[in-house]
C-alpha cells in the first residue's frame, strides 16, 4: 500500500490490496482514481490525510452506508464536505488489527525470553498481548492453551511453529493519539475503521478490547522518533526488549522513515533490543532491498533482515 505518492496511483495501488478483501474498497479506491473532481478534492488535504483507509472511514462515520456503490461514497464527500473534512483532520487510521499476531508470534518464538514488548503506532494497543490468544497456522500447526480467542493464518513454507506462548514480562507502547479501551467513542472509532464486508474481523476486534480492557496498556502518548528509546531503557530490567510495529512506519514521511531505520538498527547493533517490522513492500526500502515481494504482502523482518511475507490483516505468512 502506497502513501506519499501520487493520488491516482495510491487509490489504484490500495484497490489492489483491497482485492479479495474488500469488494466495495477496491471499487471505491478505483472508483476515486477515476474521479477528477474528487481526486481534486482530496489534493486539498495534508499528504499523511489522503489514504483510502481514512478517508473511507471518515465518510462512513457521515452516513456513508457500506458495502455500497461508488456513487454512495461520493454523496458523502461531496455533500457532507465539511464535516469529512473535519473528521479527516481529527482523526486518524488506528485500525489496531490483533490479527496480525498471527504473523508476529512466530517470529516472537525465535527471541528468548522473558519478552518486554514495546510498540510504536500502538494505537489502542491490542497487539501487545500475544500471549493471550490462541492460534492456527494452516496446516502446520497450532498454539492452544492460552484460554483467549482463536486466531489463525494460512501458512506456507517453513514456519518455525513455537510450542509455547510468549512469556511477556512487560508491555507498553507509543503513539501520537493513544486510544483508550474503555473510551466508547475511541473504540467506536476503532470499530469503524475495519472494512465493510469483514464481520469476522469486527467480532475479532470486540474480543480483542475485551481482552485488553482486563489490563488496559500504557500507551505513551507523542512522537515515536522521541520515545522508543526511553522505552527500551525501560522495559530492558523486565526481559529482552522487542520493538514491534505493524502498517505504521507507512505514515511517516521519507525522511523520518530514514531516521527510524537508523534508529533501530543502532539499538539492534548495540544489543539493547530485537526489532520485529511488519510493513509494506516499499516503506523500508533498506530492509526489504530488491525483494520481489508478492502484491498485497508486508514484509516482516526481524532485526532488519526479511524472514516472511504476510498478509495484512494477518491471514496467510509464507515463510522465507
Amino acid at each position: 500500500m502506497l502513501l506519499y505518492d501520487d493520488l491516482v496511483a495510491e487509490y489504484r495501488d490500495f484497490a489492489t490490496y483491497a482485492a479479495g478483501d474488500s469488494p466495495c474498497f477496491e471499487e471505491w479506491a478505483l472508483g476515486v482514481a477515476e474521479d477528477e473532481e474528487v481526486v481534486a478534492w482530496l489534493g486539498t488535504l495534508p499528504p499523511v490525510k489522503r489514504q483510502p483507509n481514512l478517508v473511507f472511514a471518515a465518510a462512513r462515520w457521515h452516513g456513508a452506508p457500506a458495502p455500497a456503490s461508488y456513487d454512495a461514497l461520493r454523496a458523502v464527500l461531496l455533500e457532507r464536505e465539511p464535516a469529512v473534512r473535519a473528521t479527516v483532520m481529527a482523526r486518524a487510521t488506528q485500525t489496531n488489527e490483533v490479527g496480525r499476531l498471527a504473523t508476529l508470534v512466530p517470529v516472537l518464538g525465535l527471541i528468548e525470553g522473558p519478552l518486554s514488548l514495546i510498540e510504536v503506532g500502538a494505537s489502542a494497543g491490542l497487539c501487545l498481548f500475544p500471549d493471550r490468544y490462541d492460534y492456527e497456522w494452516s496446516p502446520l500447526g497450532g498454539l492452544r492453551g492460552s484460554g483467549g480467542p482463536l486466531l489463525s493464518a494460512l501458512a506456507t513454507g517453513e514456519i518455525p511453529v513455537p510450542d509455547a506462548h510468549p512469556h511477556v514480562a512487560w508491555r507498553g507502547g507509543v503513539d501520537l493519539n493513544p486510544l483508550d479501551v474503555v473510551d466508547p467513542d475511541a473504540m467506536a472509532w476503532l470499530e469503524n475503521l475495519v472494512w465493510p464486508e469483514q464481520d469476522e474481523r469486527r467480532e475479532r476486534l470486540r474480543g480483542a478490547v475485551d481482552v485488553a480492557r482486563r489490563e488496559p496498556p500504557v500507551i505513551r502518548k507523542g512522537d515515536l522518533l522521541d520515545h522508543v528509546a526511553d522505552l527500551v531503557d525501560e522495559a530492558a530490567p523486565h526481559g529482552t526488549p522487542v520493538v514491534l510495529h505493524s502498517a505504521v512506519i507507512a505514515y511517516l514521511e521519507e525522511p523520518d522513515r530514514e531516521r527510524f531505520h537508523d534508529l533501530m538498527t543502532g539499538l539492534v547493533a548495540e544489543g539493547r533490543c530485537r526489532w520485529i517490522s511488519n510493513e509494506g513492500r516499499r516503506v523500508l526500502p533498506r530492509v526489504t532491498g530488491g525483494l520481489e515481494v508478492p502484491s498485497g504482502r508486508f514484509v516482516t523482518a526481524l532485526d532488519g533482515t526479511p524472514v516472511a511475507y504476510s498478509h495484512g490483516h494477518g491471514h496467510a505468512i509464507d515463510w522465507r
